[in-house]
């Protein structure tokens, strides 16, 4: 499909496939258009989700300085959830219309001075209103996979699409460490408290708009289009493409799964600095650092589970694929039932940190199965599975850590069991051209450019 982007392309100093994407995945290189655009797409989306969970570590004093309240709170967390579910799910159908780099761009522009507002928020209200508002910018996930997945071949997709989401993940890392300490730098210079953590919030906010304009002026969405294999299959329309993702049943499966690898991981990073706050009495700054380490193993962990996936598909096909996710999946699980009922700070922190590396592996193997449900459609695809896993964490954040119902230590358990149980529905993946878990592949060949058609 043709994207608005009259620029004129560059030439690629990697080797391409007949639809010029890269056969090769160098994530320190900066060569255009591949790896400027991974670099590019990666730091928009770190932005976006410094900006979202920049509130977190902060809310213990934000808390005392609006009076909020527990379920304000857990409200609130929900909210941010819920804004980039319809988000995601709409971000997906404009990537197939405008292309990823305007699609991302234009939300990060959009959303940036909604950031700002927090400083000026007053009330319980407005301060769940405006973490709905934030959450919307998290629907740049959806444009950062779609663009990897339309610049990387079949054989790196999975290795280019963890390293892109899982550096980006860092940014709910690098928030929950920095934002306490420009609290407490600011604070030095004898600011009052209810002012101090209000000036801060110009940091995401400008970071977020600077990398938007730099996706707009250096990106590009797809190489040397001219030259690019054209389908004599006639053009469909954007209702068309709606439909054939919206009845791909592989597509709905993959949103549950991801709802409980990515919608956990970030329901753990709207919770955890709390956790440890008051379950073990530790203070900000440490609560902080505590939270970022969960975050920040996205830098290799995300990216490893795309290697995992890419390996695993070249010794089995896209089967391997399936079992390498359900056994990742599966294993973060239990991490996170040991995480809930350890009993020592040290404890505590050692199996979370196990934890975060396979529930974030686990997000990058699903999105090494997401390029092969459906070329036609993948923008689509991408925004199920995208909405997915924001649904997973509205959904474990409503029941298990709003109000006081339950203790934080026994959600996290029970969250852990849900992630098992939920595993199972990728047994039922099945990909006529290459089987599934324990079907093997149909002998009738299919016509690729049909398969993307199959439901």
């Amino acid at each position: 499909m043709e994207h608005s982007s009259p620029r004129k392309p560059h030439l690629s100093s990697l080797p391409l496939d007949s639809e010029n994407k890269a056969t090769e995945f160098h994530p320190f290189s900066t060569s255009p258009p591949h790896m400027l655009a991974f670099h590019l797409a990666w730091l928009s989306l770190f932005s976006c989700f410094f900006s979202t969970f920049s509130i977190p570590p902060l809310i213990p004093i934000m808390r005392q300085n609006l009076n909020l309240s527990a379920a304000d709170v857990g409200a609130a967390g929900t909210a941010a959830f819920v804004g980039s579910i319809f988000s995601r799910l709409a971000m997906g159908p404009v990537c197939d219309l405008v292309g990823p780099r305007i699609a991302s761009a234009a939300l990060s522009l959009i959303t940036a001075p909604i950031v700002l507002a927090t400083a000026f928020i007053s009330s319980p209200t407005s301060f769940i209103l405006v973490r709905f508002l934030i959450g919307f910018c998290l629907a740049n996930f959806v444009a950062n996979q779609f663009w990897m997945s339309s610049l990387f071949s079949t054989s790196v997709v999975g290795l280019a699409n963890g390293f892109a989401a899982g550096w980006a993940n860092m940014g709910a890392g690098v928030a929950q460490l920095t934002m306490p300490l420009l609290y407490s730098f600011v604070k030095s210079f004898n600011v009052p408290e209810n002012t101090a953590w209000r000036v801060i919030f110009v940091v995401p906010a400008t970071f977020q708009a600077i990398t938007a304009i730099m996706v707009l002026i250096y990106g590009q969405e797809l190489p040397c289009k001219d030259s690019i294999k054209v389908s004599n299959k006639p053009k469909e329309s954007f209702l068309r493409l709606l439909f054939n993702g919206l009845m791909n049943y592989r597509g709905w499966i993959l949103g549950l799964i991801y709802g409980c690898c990515f919608g956990v991981e970030m329901t753990m990073d709207n919770i955890v600095a709390q956790y440890f706050y008051y379950r073990f009495g530790v203070n900000l700054q440490v609560a902080g650092t505590i939270a970022a380490c969960f975050g920040l193993t996205n830098w290799f962990a995300r990216p490893m589970g795309g290697v995992v996936s890419d390996q695993m598909a070249k010794l089995f096909g896209v089967r391997g694929r399936l079992w390498g996710l359900w056994a990742v999946l599966t294993v973060a699980g239990l991490l996170c039932v040991l995480m809930g009922r350890a009993n020592s700070v040290g404890g505590s922190i050692g199996v979370m940190c196990m934890f975060s590396v396979f529930v974030q592996a686990a997000s990058g193997l699903t999105f090494g199965i997401v390029p092969f449900v459906s070329k036609r459609s993948l923008g689509v695809i991408s925004g199920m599975t995208g909405s997915g896993g924001t649904v997973g964490a509205v959904v474990t954040q409503m029941l298990l850590f709003s109000g006081d119902k339950f203790s934080t230590q026994t959600s996290i358990s029970v969250m852990g069991l849900m992630m098992i149980i939920c595993t199972l529905p990728i047994s039922l993946i099945y990909f006529p051209q290459w089987g599934g878990m324990f079907c093997t592949p149909n002998e009738t060949s299919i016509d690729e450019e049909d398969y993307s058609l199959l439901v």
